[in-house]
């Protein structure tokens, strides 16, 4: 069973370094009681295109899972799509639930890097790479600073995200839409997502 966000919605303005993180009474943490911090759900979405797909996905999941204040809760089933903007070769997708000790900010510098160990190269827009990760949903804040927006603004779109979300986290409450991530895949078409490789035990 996937842990849903709350209903209730928590935009965050300003500084997100100050954001206060919080748990909510619908959530289990992973870490222990004694743990002075508190933690949040997270959902991010993995991709690559370029080397040993794979290979790279399960790397940088296992970095993810050996990061400071981050547990990996869950990985989805990796799917093969099209790749979206210039011609490129087909990506591998997936996606994963952790519970994380970092506030957004923090959070994304982390994926940042973690691109960064596996290669990644920014050169052109939606171009090919050896590793994305997004960050998709944070507990149930609405986020919107100039290189952070949460829930990702363009995830609604894309079955390559919703498909491998929806299997683990299908009863999350999206906070911009108030719709549980199950609900929202009914309206993307996803004749282009293609099962890989799967992953009946969800949870780890």
């Amino acid at each position: 069973m996937a842990t849903p966000a709350t209903n209730k919605q928590t935009p965050i303005s300003g500084d997100i370094e100050s954001a206060t993180l919080y748990k909510t009474s619908t959530q289990s943490s992973s870490f222990s009681k004694e743990s002075a911090s508190p933690t949040a759900s997270v959902a991010i979405a993995l991709g690559s295109n370029m080397g040993d797909t794979q290979e790279i996905l399960e790397a940088s999941l296992a970095t993810l899972a050996q990061t400071p204040g981050i547990i990996l809760e869950a990985k989805s089933s990796w799917y093969k799509t099209k790749a979206i903007g210039p011609p490129q070769p087909d990506y591998l997708n997936g996606c994963a639930r952790l519970k994380v000790q970092l506030v957004p900010q923090a959070l994304l510098e982390t994926l940042l890097a973690i691109e960064d160990k596996f290669g990644r190269v920014r050169q052109e827009r939606w171009g090919a790479r050896t590793l994305d990760l997004d960050l998709l949903l944070y507990d149930d804040l609405i986020v919107n600073q100039p290189n952070l927006q949460i829930p990702h603004p363009r995830m609604y779109e894309r079955a390559f995200v919703l498909v491998p979300l929806a299997e683990i986290a299908p009863d999350w409450i999206e906070p911009v839409s108030q719709r549980v991530i199950q609900d929202l895949l009914q309206d993307v078409d996803t004749c282009d997502v293609h099962l890989v490789k799967s992953n009946k035990n969800h949870h780890l």
